[in-house]
């Protein structure tokens, strides 16, 4: 939890950095001040349109006091809703570049008083350590609260108004490298949707065969680890030796915002092949022991910085024991979808930690001796062909296992899918070999799979590791680090 004094630092931040982009973020360097866009004040008070804007200023006034209709603070929410609705229409049908004059108003013609939060910023500080600091924050809070805050949340009263601030801030969000200008509407988007899309207002559910068809339907648009490929590919995956679960929000009724599915079986899962083979016969649940997640996908792109993968797996946690008492372990069977790529700038440096024996024996099998890092990544491009003793196949274990239990950024786990494992509580537990066959899972990590495993009683003092840069490993995969 952020004390008083961080958050109004952070938020005092968010309104200086806003503040500059308006004027000079989206100017380029090397051209002169007049080829600048002008900002939304500039060109409301403006008669003409230049060439590279696209509402004119009497259709930017027009939307403008549409937008200013909405927020109007003597208006019912109902009312605000039904306006934002009208807006809503018009958004549907606009250009992409219209809606960006849209997303521009609401920067810049919705942003907290500069001066009042100057005042109350001095005011806060000067009350620092008395009896008014409390009744100073308060003030400083209030001010801080920009007229975009309550102009979203009639968005989000309308019907769709839900569905349609995330998908606005889905198409929002590529924009924001080349248009710094946005930033502050992405801020507040993400703050909100952190509060409305909270675990506590999102309902676990099982998805079933039996579930209605468009909510099937949406689970094989969505996956985004290992594509469905058909109905009966998503049959085999809810069969009676599967559980699929996923967060819903009441306001998005049907729309799944993360979904989860599981495979129980008798060990832990070393390839994804057999369980995504729609001619095996279904295990018996009940003799379970583990419980595999094999496939986590976030289904909303605006939702992105909300997290609830982790209550996800806690609550499918919880519900899987209640049902199946015989589950003791559960555990990943992942993707490493960066390692491929990584490998391909680190290969030369793992090889230079090598040993001289080890570096020739690398060297015969690759053919060139001494060998270099592009002789060995040519040999990897087989890699389902190289046997157990191949010494190509053991540089790609312990490099893989490098990637994952020691490779930071930031203090953070490098690969995206560790990251959000690691973060979650589990530990990087065992590799396998040509745990994913398909062309996919060799683009991306040469056929290489990781099993995550969650201890449930260790989940604190793995977090507790991660924090201190040390990333949670088992015994097997430390000593393929070879540190």
């Amino acid at each position: 939890m952020s004390t008083p004094a961080e958050w109004i630092s952070r938020s005092v931040s968010r309104l200086r950095a806003a503040g500059r982009g308006d004027k000079a973020a989206d100017a380029p360097a090397d051209k002169p001040d007049k080829a600048a866009p002008r900002s939304t004040q500039e060109r409301l008070q403006a008669t003409l349109r230049r060439a590279d804007e696209a509402l004119s200023p009497r259709a930017l006034r027009r939307l403008l006091a549409d937008l200013q209709e909405v927020a109007a603070p003597q208006l019912s929410e109902i009312e605000g809703g039904r306006r934002a609705e009208a807006v809503a229409q018009w958004y549907a049908q606009a250009q992409p570049a219209e809606r960006r004059d849209m997303w521009l108003l609401l920067c810049e013609q919705f942003a907290p008083d500069a001066e009042r939060v100057q005042k109350a910023r001095q005011r806060y500080e000067a009350a620092a350590g008395t009896d008014d600091e409390g009744q100073a924050e308060i003030g400083l809070r209030r001010a801080l609260v920009s007229p975009r805050t309550r102009l979203l949340q009639r968005f989000a009263v309308a019907p769709q108004g839900m569905r349609f601030l995330v998908d606005l801030r889905a198409e929002l969000l590529p924009q924001l490298k080349s248009h710094k200008r946005l930033l502050a509407l992405d801020a507040e988007l993400e703050q909100l949707f952190s509060t409305w899309f909270d675990i506590a207002f999102l309902e676990l559910q099982r998805i079933s065969w039996d579930s209605p068809a468009s909510l099937l339907e949406k689970l094989i648009q969505y996956e985004a680890v290992h594509d469905i490929r058909s109905w009966a590919d998503l049959k085999n995956r809810l069969d009676s030796d599967r559980r699929c679960y996923g967060f819903f929000h009441p306001r998005m009724p049907g729309v799944p915002l993360i979904f989860v599915e599981v495979a129980l079986l008798d060990r832990m899962a070393d390839s994804i092949t057999p369980l995504l083979d729609e001619t095996a016969d279904a295990a018996d649940a009940a003799r379970a022991t583990t419980a595999i997640f094999y496939s986590i996908s976030n289904t909303q792109v605006g939702l992105r910085g909300v997290s609830f993968g982790d209550s996800l797996i806690k609550q499918v946690v919880e519900t899987l024991a209640e049902e199946f008492p015989r589950l003791r372990h559960f555990a990943t069977l992942s993707p490493i979808p960066g390692f491929r790529a990584w490998l391909g700038k680190h290969a030369a440096g793992l090889m230079e930690r090598m040993d001289e024996r080890r570096r020739a024996e690398l060297g015969r099998c690759v053919g060139f001796e001494p060998p270099q890092a592009a002789h060995v990544l040519a040999a990897a491009e087989q890699p389902l062909t190289l046997d157990a003793r191949s010494p190509v196949r053991q540089f790609l274990l312990e490099a893989a296992a490098r990637y994952l239990g020691r490779e930071l950024v930031e203090g953070k786990p490098v690969d995206p899918v560790a990251r959000f494992h690691l973060g979650n509580g589990s530990r990087v537990e065992r590799l396998n070999w040509a745990g994913d066959p398909s062309p996919k899972g060799l683009k991306q990590s040469y056929g290489l799979m990781v099993n995550y495993l969650y201890d449930l009683k260790r989940l604190d003092k793995h977090r507790s590791l991660l924090a201190q840069g040390k990333i949670p490993v088992s015994g097997d995969i430390d000593s393929l680090c070879r540190d």
